[in-house]
């Protein structure tokens, strides 16, 4: 999405990013002060080390969702290899 704006052309083509409308919709002056006013947070270790925890979050959600669908799959073929079993065990 581009700007549509009074401003001179350099400054039209500024890109507005899905994080901006999210620093937006979260707090519109910290959105201001760092958009326009070019102000930067003061505390950028805490955000790196945020940005990192939801980082690994994410990986284990993701690992966490391989691990449950490889137990449904297991569980599936044993209830398979069960069935198999029985149905040799009765036509015996």
């Amino acid at each position: 999405m581009r700007l549509q704006t009074d401003m001179p052309q350099r400054e039209q083509e500024q890109v507005l990013r899905a994080s901006e409308v999210g620093t937006y919709a979260y707090c519109a002056q910290a959105w201001w002060l760092g958009a326009v006013e070019g102000i930067r947070p003061s505390n950028t270790r805490r955000l790196r080390a945020g940005q990192a925890a939801h980082e690994r979050h994410g990986q284990r959600v993701m690992l966490s969702a391989g691990l449950m669908r490889l137990a449904y799959l297991l569980l599936l073929l044993a209830g398979l290899a069960g069935a198999g079993w029985a149905i040799r065990l009765l036509g015996s």
